[in-house]
């Protein structure tokens, strides 16, 4: 059974490397955050400033030292930060699942960073932590990241009507689910 323990690991991929996130991530972050391609699908209120990232940081942090998230800085071939990812919440006893998040630059969409970062916490979510189900939530006009989510053999479960609560008011979003035998080879 998965234990944190407080750390974030590290984990390679050809064009990707994902690390904990640090405070001297939160200038960087910021920028990927803030990016009006990429904060207009996200759940959260939207950051005015690069400190309001570092507090944001700081709380993804600590709720990874208490298990209940755990997030990756994602760093390009060039050791630049261009996303972040990770698990938003998991339940292992009675569940086995996790719900995933991933936000990424912009310029770097379509080019396959997403996918393998993706892939790097896929397989560490199935062998390292031990989940037989993993979930994303996509809000329904975002036809990016439901083709993402379908090519790494997600199967779209339902649409659940006003899940979330944003600025907006209510929120529809797009269930997906990956289970651990249904896995395409190389994520197990």
């Amino acid at each position: 059974m998965y234990v944190c323990g407080g750390e974030v690991p590290v984990l390679h991929g050809k064009k990707v490397e994902l690390r904990a996130m640090e405070a001297e991530h939160a200038a960087d972050l910021f920028a990927v955050w803030s990016h009006p391609q990429v904060a207009c699908w996200l759940a959260a209120p939207p950051l005015s400033t690069p400190q309001e990232a570092e507090e944001l940081i700081a709380i993804l942090l600590q709720m990874s030292r208490e298990e209940e998230s755990l997030r990756w800085s994602v760093l390009g071939h060039d050791g630049n930060i261009i996303g972040s990812c990770g698990y938003n919440s998991w339940q292992l006893q009675g569940a086995y699942r996790g719900e995933i998040g991933c936000e990424l630059l912009p310029d770097y969409w379509g080019k396959g960073y997403m996918r393998e970062a993706l892939e790097l916490m896929l397989d560490y979510g199935f062998t390292v932590m031990g989940l037989n189900r993993i979930e994303a939530l996509c809000h329904p006009d975002n036809i990016r990241a439901q083709r993402l989510f379908q090519s790494l053999g997600f199967g779209r479960e339902g649409l659940l009507h006003e899940y979330r609560h944003t600025e907006a008011g209510f929120q529809d979003v797009v269930l997906y689910a990956l289970l651990r035998g249904h896995a395409k080879d190389g994520l197990q």
